[in-house]
């Protein structure tokens, strides 16, 4: 390439076949090849790469996928998108790259599970990571020590509403032995213990239910800070009592909407027990026992937010759990959805909230 380009996007909706001497750029410093690209690969080199976004490469098999990156030395944000129903997983199954910090991948292939067997990821000096798939049956992660922040999408192949009673969907209560948790694909345990250590999390409403019913083992995340979860009417909270026994040293916890489904296994770090359970449920008086049993008594959480807040029952009775329960608060931020018409009712009904923490202090953002 004759002339100092810095930066190059490159997209087609038809394959074509891209020359070879792009490939020998010397003054390149972010690329992004999008669709209908075919790559042939034999001599690359691009000494000043700093930025690669593939994004549903049509025609960039593994082998010339593996020769791209090892001709980028200082390469350093690495973004993976594949979405096309053509082609299985290809790119996205390996990534082996000593210098990127910064990982995004997003695979979005419903029609190939057989291909969703394994990712192998080696980056020892990423520090972000941003990983969206269905499921997979196996995760490989190695040298992972600077790694701080992940944000992760594990979508389940199945509904697990059969696992799960809920009010919606009442076909009787399995318990934990009865569950049939092998009829459910993928297996999330490695990829969890291989983050175990990061400061910052952020889960989508599928990971939660991923972390329920294809996590064998749920480790300590003993540096965990940041804690961040999205709601969704349609995803539970079962893992949520785990999840939050797991992060002893929690500060900050942020939610974005509090509406999720009801299910028998929302467990203590929610409000919301089903009518048609509580019969089924064994009676705990209301006494220190049952302090000491809830997992919001021994959470450390001194910040905590939500937003996307609509004053509904079900969610200020969720508000009046997590004041009455997390004795460690000191702030709590509030931002109340933009179409509400009644902001001063719904905030003071928030404030009225008796609040075990003497420190708490609720804010509206």
């Amino acid at each position: 390439m004759e002339y100092s380009l810095l930066e190059l996007y490159l997209h087609s909706d038809r394959m074509i076949d891209i020359e070879i001497e792009l490939f020998t750029s010397k003054t390149l410093v972010k690329l992004t090849l999008s669709d209908g690209y075919c790559v042939e690969v034999k001599n690359v080199f691009f000494p000043a790469l700093k930025s690669l976004s593939l994004l549903s490469v049509l025609g960039l098999d593994y082998p010339n996928y593996c020769r791209l990156l090892d001709g980028c030395p200082v390469l350093e944000d690495l973004v993976i998108h594949e979405t096309d129903d053509w082609s299985p997983p290809g790119c996205s199954a390996v990534v082996d790259n000593p210098s990127i910090k910064r990982l995004v991948v997003f695979v979005n292939l419903p029609g190939y599970i057989e291909h969703h067997d394994l990712i192998y990821v080696e980056a020892p000096s990423l520090v972000y990571l941003d990983y969206s798939s269905y499921v997979l049956e196996d995760y490989e992660f190695v040298d992972l020590n600077s790694l701080v922040e992940v944000r992760l999408s594990l979508r389940l192949w199945d509904s697990p509403y059969k696992y799960d009673y809920s009010d919606d969907d009442y076909h009787g209560y399995y318990d934990d032995d009865e569950r049939k948790e092998a009829d459910i694909f993928g297996d999330v345990t490695n990829l969890v213990v291989s983050i175990s250590h990061i400061t910052t999390l952020h889960l989508s409403p599928d990971s939660l239910e991923a972390f329920r019913f294809c996590c064998k083992s749920m480790p300590v995340f003993n540096n965990l800070l940041n804690l961040s979860i999205e709601s969704s009417k349609d995803k539970g909270w079962q893992v949520m009592p785990l999840l939050l026994k797991s992060c002893p040293n929690l500060h900050t916890l942020v939610i974005k909407g509090l509406v999720h489904r009801v299910t028998n296994r929302c467990g203590d770090a929610c409000s919301c027990i089903p009518k048609k359970h509580k019969k089924k449920k064994r009676k705990i008086v209301m006494n220190k026992k049952e302090e000491e049993l809830c997992c919001l008594s021994t959470c450390q959480v001194k910040v905590l937010e939500i937003s996307e807040y609509g004053g509904s029952f079900q969610e200020l009775k969720q508000m009046r759990h997590f004041l009455g329960k997390l004795k460690c608060l000191e702030t709590v931020k509030v931002g109340i959805v933009a179409d509400t018409n009644n902001n001063e009712f719904l905030e003071a009904n928030l404030l009225n909230i008796p609040r075990l923490s003497s420190k708490c202090n609720i804010q509206f953002i």
